[in-house]
């Protein structure tokens, strides 16, 4: 079948969804027909993001044709396995060349439990080609990186290459959560610290910064077969280069965790790690701008091997194959010069933001930042009876003000569940076209809210907690 084939069927589904023979079970109708309370809510939770300023330093506004690409007919089907090898190393106009590619699917079939997947086989070819373009660096082609873009999230991603490269019991070391670390990287309320032997490194108590000369020294006293790089709230760009004569002197591997950070590396505005990681893992819902999904790199083919048996059958059973839809979308605006320029904003505007905030009074956890993303320390805020403003009361009221952030840990914090901190991040407003002097302006008002807030102790029957009132 030629493109043009190709492209007079595409209303075949339209066609096959508008027949109407005498009786069927295709459901036909609307969301706002079918569910008007879902679509109701589906509304209101538009006219939120809509109203509301994000600054949810893990999340992005995906484009409308990302959100397509994922309402697509391929979230309908199976897709057990993987395409064929060889696509790996494909260029683009050889994975959409459709003669050769239904020709070879019609003659050998594909490694896939499920068939019916031909189409679905073209898809994922595509989106693992365009991650590799998007991530070569340091040295590193696109031909070099094995990738896997099955992974449903972040968590599964990693416990992929946990299952891949580790065995239960081994010692593995990652960045405490409290210090700006993430669940998956041995937290002991997530499995990766139940199962693992899991050593913490933390920042310096002095310059709020990592110490990789401390790093090693913890490195060479617990001997870690495992050694994670890559942080959820902690502000610097990270020494991939450091981490791995680190990982290499104690016979580790390194897996790198970027997360947070994929849509500035992608933009070359950020240290990449490959060519120094083993392994690199990411989601791509946060600055890369795309749909709840994952992928995770190698340049070892030994080990692209452990990972893709790892995801499946190892971790979870069909991917969402609707998601590699989304992904090859958003790989390819990440090649953008308009991309580019998005991420060198979004650091531009966290700076700025950052800056004000200092000048109000408040203290920066880890000093500063030079990434998306930043940290408040509510602390900053006293009541008259001593009271210091907590985490959950600050991002509670700036939620009503119209401002949404989460509460976070910082250095000196002893529980998750009672943090004295704010992260902030700044992608969705730099989507929305904010720039340096738009973002100092909404520090202003942040310090506004903040410092108008009187914490005070409740003393009720039960316990003696935080709580904070404000004049509205």
């Amino acid at each position: 079948m030629d493109n043009l084939s190709i492209i007079q069927s595409r209303g075949a589904e339209k066609r096959y969804n508008s027949a109407m023979p005498s009786k069927d079970y295709l459901f036909r109708g609307s969301l706002a027909k079918l569910a008007p309370e879902i679509h109701e809510l589906t509304e209101l939770e538009a006219e939120r993001q809509y109203r509301r300023l994000i600054l949810i330093a893990s999340e992005s506004s995906a484009p409308l044709a990302v959100r397509e690409a994922l309402s697509s007919a391929y979230q309908n089907i199976y897709a057990e396995g993987y395409p064929d090898e060889d696509t790996r190393w494909m260029r683009e106009a050889e994975i959409l060349d459709y003669p050769a590619r239904l020709g070879h699917y019609r003659r050998h079939s594909d490694p896939r439990f499920y068939k019916g997947v031909e189409y679905a086989d073209v898809l994922e070819a595509l989106a693992r080609r365009r991650v590799a373009e998007t991530f070569a660096a340091n040295g590193v082609t696109a031909d070099q990186l094995y990738v896997n873009v099955q992974a449903l999230s972040g968590g599964p991603a990693n416990n992929a290459v946990y299952h891949a490269l580790v065995q239960p019991g081994d010692t593995v070391m990652g960045m405490d959560l409290l210090h700006g670390g993430h669940l998956s990287h041995g937290s002991p309320a997530n499995r990766s610290g139940k199962y693992y032997n899991i050593v913490h490194y933390t920042v310096n108590p002095d310059t709020e910064t990592i110490d990789y000369e401390e790093l090693a020294e913890l490195a060479a006293r617990h001997k870690p077969r495992m050694i994670i790089g890559g942080f959820s709230s902690y502000p610097w760009p990270a020494d991939w280069a450091a981490l791995r004569r680190i990982a290499d002197s104690v016979g580790a591997y390194l897996l790198t965790d970027i997360a947070h950070v994929a849509g500035l590396v992608a933009a070359g505005v950020y240290p990449s790690p490959i060519g120094h990681a083993h392994v690199v893992t990411s989601t791509t819902h946060k600055t890369l701008n795309g749909p709840r999904g994952a992928i995770i790199l190698t340049t070892d083919k030994k080990l692209a091997e452990k990972i893709d048996r790892a995801v499946f059958p190892g971790e979870q059973g069909g991917p969402h194959v609707n998601v590699f839809a989304g992904l090859a979308l958003t790989f390819k605006i990440a090649q953008s010069d308009e991309f580019k320029a998005l991420q060198t904003q979004v650091i531009k505007n966290c700076v700025a933001l950052t800056e004000q905030l200092q000048g109000r009074g408040f203290r920066i956890p880890f000093g500063g930042t030079q990434s998306h993303l930043t940290n408040l320390d509510c602390k900053s805020v006293q009541g008259p009876d001593g009271t210091a403003l907590s985490g959950d009361m600050a991002a509670r009221i700036l939620d009503l003000a119209g401002i949404v952030v989460n509460r976070n840990t910082i250095p000196g914090d002893r529980s998750a569940f009672n943090p004295s901190g704010l992260r902030l991040g700044t992608p969705w407003i730099t989507q929305r076209g904010f720039k340096e002097k738009e973002s100092r302006q909404l520090a202003d008002i942040i310090a506004d809210v903040l410092l108008a807030c009187v914490p005070y102790r409740d003393r009720s029957e039960t316990s003696l907690s935080q709580r904070a009132k404000v004049d509205f």
